[in-house]
This record gives structure tokens, sequence and C-alpha cells, in this order.
């Protein structure tokens, strides 16, 4: 549900989509065409500090939910030993297979000792120099690891220059981390230059994650260009206080998402034309809507479907603004030279749903899937739309099998839970929106959802809280929620 949110407060943002929802790759990439494998271990909690590091477990997790969003198969992991990071370092290695793509993030404590960088488990004793070596691991042994095992491209990112507790036992400074010795096909950033340490600031994240999140978030940049443009952020945000290393032996473009010619919708074949029935909305010459294959609509599922007492009309549709008419257009001409463009059914299918003209989305996504039938963000937006409309037990088909393809898909277990609160099913509500405000404290539509399903399962307290914290976050949620058929 969350990506009409930004649609209904200003319709320009319909463009802007990709930097609130991460939109997973539906192309091969140039470099790395294997499997995409990462590890991601946020250590926050060292007995020796004063107290537990702010960042490294919620740094770990977003930057895991990004690269779930970009195809990598994402092990995350927090508060390790050094038993366990090793455990979890071996398994890495085992997946690893000839020309995979291989990620390895650390956030934590890091020293250097000899000219390396050791991360530092949750359960080091570190007083000496030589107890770094003994408790640390090596961050050039996990980039061994990854070439021994002939990862194509192995990405390394590094979040640990910190001043720590332990290298005060036996240094006057902090250190930083040493230069990476890297091998061929390799791309290594750490969040400060070798031998300098890192603030990590108040807020959600550190500056550095805080500026790789929105760089790759970004479509059409190459993973350098990410790097590179995160070095930037960080330098310009710290007045040059802080910049980031970066060390790149890459010999081709890797992608964390979609390559540029495939985000800037190059044309290919040719299409006839067919007239859009919205003529009241756009020119006839420029809309492109092919008619969809047979759909087999899926057998419902055995379950009761009682209408809500306090159901209303959904929001009617309205005319698009001069932005969304000429986003619609662009995508009408992409679609003219390439039919099969999946990812253009799926932002013009956006562009309508935003906008209230529900038919003509739900065809859009319906010819997305077709292309593409096992996206799970096409499948959460044809579910959502599909609920909206009042086609519930197709909408929850579709956010069944996009929560199979990504169980912890935010997004579609906000939308599954909006059905079942239409459905009356209030325990099924309540606990799909408990899943997605599990992973997102401050979810609007979460809390508002939770609220109203509580407050119709008799539990008027609760409720009436969770509706007082999403209006904190949205103040205008209630509305949003009337415009799509829920008081």
């Amino acid at each position: 549900m969350s990506i009409w949110r930004q649609y209904l407060r200003f319709l320009a943002g319909a463009l802007a989509l990709a930097g609130l929802v991460a939109v997973a790759p539906r192309d091969a990439v140039a470099a790395g065409t294997g499997a995409r494998l990462a590890l991601v271990i946020g250590n926050a909690s060292y007995p020796d500090a004063e107290a537990p590091l702010r960042h490294p477990a919620a740094d770990a997790r977003t930057l895991a939910d990004e690269l779930r969003n970009s195809g990598f198969e994402v092990d995350v992991r927090e508060n390790l030993s050094k038993h366990g990071m090793q455990s979890a370092i071996d398994a890495f290695k085992a997946k690893i297979t000839p020309h995979s793509s291989a990620l390895f993030f650390f956030s934590g404590f890091g020293i250097q000792a000899n000219r390396q960088s050791y991360m530092i488990p949750v359960n080091a004793q570190i007083w000496t120099e030589a107890e770094v070596k003994r408790d640390g691991i090596s961050i050039e042994s996990v980039l061994s690891d990854m070439n021994e095992r002939g990862a194509s491209v192995k990405i390394v990112i590094i979040d640990a220059s910190r001043r720590n507790p332990f290298e005060r036992r036996f240094r006057r400074v902090s250190t930083g981390l040493a230069s990476p010795n890297a091998p061929q096909g390799t791309l290594v950033m750490y969040a400060a230059e070798p031998g300098k340490v890192a603030n990590d600031g108040d807020k959600e994240h550190t500056l550095f994650v805080g500026e790789l999140l929105k760089e790759i978030r970004s479509p059409g940049l190459t993973a350098e260009e990410v790097f590179k443009n995160t070095r930037v952020g960080v330098s310009h945000a710290s007045n040059d206080e802080q910049v980031p290393m970066v060390a790149s032996s890459l010999t081709d473009d890797f992608y964390f998402g979609r390559p540029k010619e495939v985000v800037n919708n190059r044309p290919s074949d040719s299409v006839t034309p067919k007239p859009s029935d919205n003529t009241a909305n756009s020119n006839p010459s420029d809309s492109v809507t092919p008619k969809p294959p047979d759909v087999v609509t899926p057998k419902p599922p055995d379950i009761v479907t009682p209408k809500p007492p306090d159901a209303g009309p959904i929001k009617p549709p309205h005319r698009l603004s001069a932005e969304d008419e000429a986003a619609v257009k662009k995508y009408n001409d992409t679609l003219r030279n390439n039919p099969n463009d999946a990812d253009a059914y799926y932002k013009r299918g956006q562009v309508y749903a935003s906008n209230g003209q529900f038919n003509e989305a739900l065809s859009d996504f319906d010819q997305a899937l077709r292309i593409e039938p096992n996206d799970p963000e096409a499948l959460n937006n044809r579910c959502w739309t599909r609920a909206v409309v009042g086609e519930l037990q197709g909408a929850l088909s579709d956010c069944d099998k996009a929560l199979s393809l990504r169980p912890t898909f935010v997004d579609a277990l906000d939308s599954r839970g909006f059905i079942y609160l239409k459905l009356g099913l209030l325990s099924r509500a309540i606990a799909d929106y408990d899943a997605a405000i599990a992973r997102d404290p401050k979810k609007a539509l979460s809390l508002f959802g939770r609220g109203k399903a509580k407050i119709r399962n008799d539990d008027t307290a609760g409720g009436d809280a969770d509706l007082k914290a999403a209006q904190s976050v949205q103040p205008d949620i209630a509305s949003e929620f009337a415009d799509y058929g829920v008081r």
C-alpha cells in the first residue's frame, strides 16, 4: 500500500517511486551473470564497550532488504562471536560458485594490525596488538575466500572505522583500517579512508550507510558509480571530515539494479499502437494498451468474506496531471517500439493506479506479469489495486504469491493485511500488520490498518493507540484509508 501514499499526497511524485520502493532487476547484468549472494553482519553488543552501538544492526537489516530487492540471496546476522562469524563466513563461502557475484558487508568495530584490517567479534578479549589477529577475522581472508571459490564479482563493504574500546588499551590513538590488498574483480569500500575514523551520527543510519542506501536505490548506476557517489555524498555532508575509501579492480560493469539502457527504455521492436479506452484523460494517439491474454482466475481459498460494516466508496478517478500525462506518453512510446517491456507496463500501471484509473492499471499490471510472472513488485501492485476495487480473492492470490517469492516483503504484508481487513478476517489482518510493523515501525498505513482491525476486534485501547501513532507519522492517513473504501 505504501507506494500510493506518495502519489496521493503529491501526484508529480509518480516518476520518483523508485526512490521509495526499490525494484528488483529485470535484466541480466554485464558482470556476475551467476547467482547473487550476500552475507551481511551487524555487530553492536560488545560487552567491553560502554553501550551497544546504535547503528550496526539496523543498518544491516535495511541493507539486507535492499540487496534482496536487487536479486541477492541474503544471509543477515547480528552480534556474532568469533565462532559465529567464522561459521557464517564458511556457509557463505560454500554457496559461492564460479561466475557468481558475492557481496560481504560488516558493521561493528574494526582494528588494523600489521597492515591488515580485522573485524572484531562481540566476544573478543583484546588487550595487546597481537591479540587482534587471535580474536579478529581478517577482511583480506574473506576476500581471498570469495576469490578462491571463483566469484567473478567480489564486493566488500566495511563500516568499522570507529574508535573502539580495544585499541586504546595498546595505542594512544585509533588508527582506522589498513588499505586492502584485493584480487582482480573486486570492489571494496570502507566508511573512511585508511588510517581515519568516522563518527556514526545520531540519525537512523550512519552517514555512510545512509548515503549508500540512497545510491543503491538510484536506477541505472553501476556499482562503481554507486560507491563513487556515496563517497562524494559522505564527503560533502561531513565537510570533508569523513571520506570513504573506494578501491576497484572490476573489469566489467556490475549493477545492483537495472542497467542504464533498460532504465532509459531504449526501443527495440515495433508494434502497431492500439488506442486506450481512457480517451477522457489522454490523447488516444499516444496510448498503447494491447489486449491482455486470457487469465485463469485462481480458485479462491476457503474463507468467509463478510462485508465490513463501515465500508465506503473508493475515490473516483481524476484527470492526469501534466507530468503524469508526460510519463504515460513516454511509456506509450516505449511500448510502441517494444511491446514486451514489462517495466514500462509496470510503471504506466503505477501512474494510472495513483490517479484512480484502476481498470487501466490492472490491464498494465496483467501485461507486466504476463512477461515476468514472478515479479513480486508487480504482484504486490496488482494485489493492492485488486483489493481497492473489491477483487479480494484475486488480490489475495497475488499477495500470497508475492510473499512466497519474498517472505519479508513489507509492502506485500501491508497489502495483504488490508485485504484481510476488508474481508473482516481481523486476526489475520492484525498478524500481517504486526509482521510489517516489526520491520518498519513507522509505517503509517500498517499502523492505521492495525488500529482499525483492533477496534473491530474489540481492542479499542490498542486500536486507538495505533491510530494515534499512525497519525503522528502521517496526519492525513484517515482520509487516505477513506479514499480506498475503509473508514
